[in-house]
């Protein structure tokens, strides 16, 4: 609203944007980004843009950077919106909590953390023969740029590798790795419709469904090696 705008500069604030204006700078790094995702995220209550007389939401700076962070959770991390939600209120109040991984939410602030290769091997502790043959076993994609879950990743194969654990001993996990997709996938589909919205629903309970898989996957592992230690 052309008032809104106006009362915003006059206040020397930045100017409020619209949906159009929000994708236009965001979608670079998130081509994923629709209006229906937006609108998805208003619903879980992740952001709160204002309105205009008519109905219309507008953004501001604060918003942009809070969608930013929530994306960069759920790329980097895979992380349901009720975790992201749940660590962003803490935040809201003043408090730094750290998300799974323990890694400090407060540290998605601002811009979201974008390795390049080079950096990725450094930060890593790794060789640019690992990530390639990390790559080459499908277990981190190949591209030229990188977040914080395949760093997390990268790290924890460089310590496998210093035991004798090669990337090509790991190519099963992807095997099985897909195999859970798959029964995600079906889990989901009933709630796949042809509305926008539903699909960023289903698409977030995936991600619950997969948080649970992980739990299951880590506990038989554990439990595996206590039988084997006995």
């Amino acid at each position: 609203m052309a008032s809104t705008a106006a009362s915003s500069r006059a206040s020397g604030q930045a100017p409020l944007l619209g949906i159009g204006q929000v994708l236009a700078r965001l979608q670079p790094e998130f081509p994923e980004l629709t209006p229906s995702k937006l609108r998805f995220l208003e619903e879980q209550r992740l952001i709160a843009p204002s309105r205009t007389a008519a109905g219309y939401r507008k953004f501001s700076t604060a918003d942009v950077e809070r969608i930013t962070v929530v994306l960069s959770m759920q790329r980097d991390h895979y992380l349901p919106l009720k975790v992201i939600r749940s660590h962003l209120e803490a935040i809201d109040a003043g408090e730094t909590p750290a998300l799974p991984g323990a890694t400090r939410a407060s540290a998605f602030l601002g811009a979201a953390k974008r390795y390049g290769r080079s950096e990725l091997i450094t930060e890593a502790g790794a060789t640019a023969g690992l990530l390639d043959d990390a790559v080459s076993a499908s277990l981190l994609p190949a591209s030229d740029h990188y977040g914080d879950e395949a760093l997390g990743v990268l790290r924890s194969l460089a310590a496998l590798r210093a035991v004798g654990i090669e990337p090509r001993h790991l190519r099963g996990l992807r095997a099985a790795a897909e195999r859970e997709a798959a029964l995600v996938e079906r889990a989901i589909a009933p709630s796949r419709r042809a509305d926008a919205a539903d699909k960023a629903r289903a698409a977030e309970r995936g991600r619950e469904l997969a948080g649970h898989l992980a739990a299951v996957h880590s506990s038989v592992v554990r439990a595996t090696l206590d039988g084997l230690a006995r």
